[in-house]
């Protein structure tokens, strides 16, 4: 069944050019084309990523962020009580109402101390500036290489200069070693993303980072495997060159360099627009849908990794209306909103919604005190009646 279902699925008439076959793919001693077995290299290079990348963030990252006034707060640690970490652990981090009143009949205490448990808890699992850091240097450092390393690798191929040179003779386009390497570096990148998901600062888009993951792991690999490298090694390069602006943008932000993070993120902003919105469309989508044609005629494979590149495009487009309304709020108010392109965690506004409300009952019961007593109290006297309230609203009698 299985066999059969590989036949099936690898007919030449699906991701070969009409009078195009397997056969006329078959790699000599001169020449050599991408393989599917090729790809199973990346994750033992994935794994070598990870090593490298844990070594990175202990010996460079972490005293870097020392170095720079990256201070991680000091969080009251939440006290041990098996029934709220029980709930905590099985059933949610931030219960409603209704869970708030039975786990504090179960604990025996306040509604409020379980709220503030509650709170303690899910500051302790959030994850330290430092660690924020960290990740966005290493990020920062690959992007760098990357961007860099497919520059020089394309730097004198014909196809970034002239991007019909992408069609001319495909698919028998021979395999260049640099173009492999170049391949096996971002594929190891992204897996090595995946395997370290459940380590790293999970952010509010944490399930779209994991579509994001598998999408990318499938759009090298499957444009690999049908030997569209030429064209993926342009999509890839064109990637980098804004993200190589984004993570140094974080980095300022956790320093609290205000104004460098300010500018940075600006010049992010015009590279993204300009790389996805006109250099992509121009170089990558009208390449592949017009220029190829001038080639062979359409076939399974040029409808399929055409319909993959726009829903690449959609989400370009999607982030870009993101950013220019983010880059709307600067020009507006000339300060950059603190969550950048999902980088706040929801835990954050959990904590400062939290403290709101903390205040505004403070200040109701403060208040409450003092019209119960009937009179402003002066110069530190004590109260003339024996009332006063709880936390909870209820008066009690001294």
């Amino acid at each position: 069944m299985a066999r059969s279902l590989y036949e099936w699925l690898w007919q030449h008439e699906f991701w070969l050019p009409p009078g195009i076959t397997w056969e006329d793919m078959q790699e000599s001693e001169d020449t050599r084309y991408p393989q599917p077995r090729d790809l199973l290299l990346s994750i033992p290079f994935a794994l070598i990523l990870v090593i490298i990348r844990c070594a990175f963030e202990r010996a460079i990252a972490l005293p870097l962020s020392t170095k720079l006034g990256v201070r991680d707060k000091q969080r009251p640690k939440a006290q041990p009580n098996p029934v709220l970490e029980t709930f905590y652990g099985t059933c949610r981090k931030n219960p409603e109402e209704g869970e708030l009143l039975s786990l504090a009949k179960q604990c025996d205490l306040p509604v409020r101390k379980v709220e503030k448990w509650f709170r303690r808890r899910r500051n302790m699992d959030r994850p330290s500036l430092s660690k924020k850091f960290s990740e966005a240097c290493w990020r920062f450092t690959f992007y760098v290489i990357s961007f860099f390393t497919g520059l020089a690798v394309l730097y004198d191929k014909p196809w970034l200069w002239d991007h019909r040179e992408c069609w001319t003779g495909y698919p028998q386009q021979p395999l260049q070693l640099s173009l492999f390497w170049y391949y096996m570096l971002e594929l190891s990148f992204y897996w090595s993303l995946v395997f370290t998901l459940p380590f790293d600062v999970k952010r509010k888009d944490f399930k779209e980072q994991i579509i994001h993951h598998a999408a990318t792991i499938f759009l090298i690999s499957f444009s690999y495997c049908a030997n569209y490298i030429r064209i993926g090694t342009l999509v890839m390069v064109i990637h980098d060159a804004s993200d190589c602006f984004l993570e140094p943008t974080k980095i300022f932000n956790y320093m609290k360099w205000k104004k460098t993070c300010d500018s940075l993120f600006m010049i992010f902003s015009a590279v993204f627009l300009i790389s996805r919105l006109v250099i992509y469309p121009y170089t990558v989508l009208y390449n592949t849908y017009y220029y190829s044609m001038e080639i062979f005629q359409p076939f399974f494979g040029y409808y399929f990794v055409n319909v993959l590149l726009i829903i690449l495009q959609l989400l370009h487009v999607f982030w870009s209306c993101l950013i220019i309304h983010m880059v709307y709020k600067f020009i507006l108010q000339g300060t950059m909103e603190k969550d950048m392109r999902s980088d706040t965690e929801e835990s954050d506004k959990d904590e400062e919604r939290d403290k709101i409300r903390e205040k505004e009952k403070n200040g109701i019961t403060y208040f409450s005190n003092v019209t119960s007593n009937g009179y402003i109290q002066r110069n530190g006297s004590e109260p003339l009646n024996n009332r006063a309230h709880l936390n909870n609203g209820h008066a009690k009698e001294r």
